[in-house]
């Protein structure tokens, strides 16, 4: 894994415009991909307009980028296959074939793509380039779905939908070390580490808040719930790592997070409701872009003032849009996990 820039902040590459040279020249745009048209959207951020879209495999779910920065793949779950994109012209490849692949991770050393391959029960660890099969690996639990991994990068954390459980995984072992049962009938949703890499995060539908983990050398240990808003569904990182955004897709809002108070400093309303899923920052973090899964619209959200700067008309079930070139040296894939 490349050295963390600030062992305090493992956010510390993904500042305001801190853009790598090898996406320097890559067009800025918002690839969405809508579950229920099988197709993606693509969005000109500079002026909230739909400039085009083209078809892919059934029921495209993330565009992923890859650990290297130079791909952004579809993953076409129930099409079994996956979706490049060129991101310096925007423009679809040919699919390679890929079974299940519901979400899509980097490990942090580059070396591995890993699958999350949802109704298969297994984590999928493949040629990062090639996405030829390397090893499967089966899980004890249903619906595995995010992950995010550990500041030195030897273990990472996935949640299983369906399941109401977490997986802590050995990066290198590529093995299942211990599964971890939420309380009541959680529903846990993305997952993301702390700057300084002493807590996990994890969103849950059901409990309409966060399950806060201390990491330990035993690994996670539950600390709490933080309450947020109904349907907690997806996290992202402000670009100062000083807040965490929080998408409450049951009551069409936007919770912030203050890390260094763990607390819920505001709650802000989309008007007229809405359903906020997955999305990430803009490249200066002005702006969170978001799916609005159920509602076939993508909404761009002010960062400070919380204001509904634009509500985009998209195709069927809008899902893990991912906004194009993002600051960052590597790619822990999903939306773009970039440190």
């Amino acid at each position: 894994m490349p050295a963390p820039l600030d062992p305090k902040n493992v956010y510390a590459a993904d500042g305001p415009g801190k853009l790598s040279a090898v996406v320097r020249n890559d067009l800025y745009r918002v690839y969405v991909p809508n579950t229920g048209s099988d197709s993606v959207t693509i969005i000109n951020p500079k002026t909230y307009r739909v400039i085009g879209s083209f078809k892919v495999g059934h029921q495209p779910q993330h565009v992923v980028p890859s650990w290297d920065l130079r791909t952004l793949w579809v993953n076409n779950d129930l099409g079994n296959s996956l979706t490049p994109i060129d991101p310096r012209t925007g423009r679809p490849g040919a699919s390679v074939p890929v079974a299940d692949p519901y979400n899509l991770y980097f490990t942090p050393d580059g070396k591995h793509a890993v699958v999350m391959a949802s109704k298969l029960h297994r984590l999928d660890f493949r040629d990062p380039h090639t996405m030829a099969l390397q090893k499967s690996v089966n899980v004890p639990c249903a619906g595995v779905n995010h992950a995010d991994w550990t500041a030195d990068g030897r273990f990472f954390l996935v949640s299983c939908e369906f399941s109401h459980q977490l997986l802590w995984v050995d990066t290198e072992k590529e093995k299942v070390v211990r599964t971890i049962a939420l309380p009541g009938m959680a529903m846990p949703q993305d997952v993301k580490i702390s700057p300084d890499g002493t807590t996990f995060y994890v969103a849950d539908m059901m409990s309409n808040g966060l399950w806060v983990y201390r990491v330990t050398a035993a690994g996670p240990q539950l600390v709490r719930l933080l309450h947020t808003g109904l349907g907690a569904h997806g996290l992202y990182v402000s670009r100062d790592a000083t807040q965490l955004f929080v998408s409450n897709r049951g009551e069409g809002s936007i919770s912030v997070v203050d890390f260094a108070t763990g607390a819920v400093t505001v709650t802000w309303k989309i008007p007229g409701g809405g359903s906020p899923d997955m999305g990430n920052l803009s490249p200066d973090g002005k702006t969170l872009w978001l799916s609005g899964r159920y509602n076939s619209v993508v909404y761009a959200i002010d960062t400070t003032t919380g204001a509904l700067r634009a509500k985009i008309r998209v195709g069927t079930q809008p899902h893990g849009l991912t906004v194009w070139p993002q600051p960052g040296r590597y790619s822990l894939g999903h939306t773009g996990i970039l440190r």
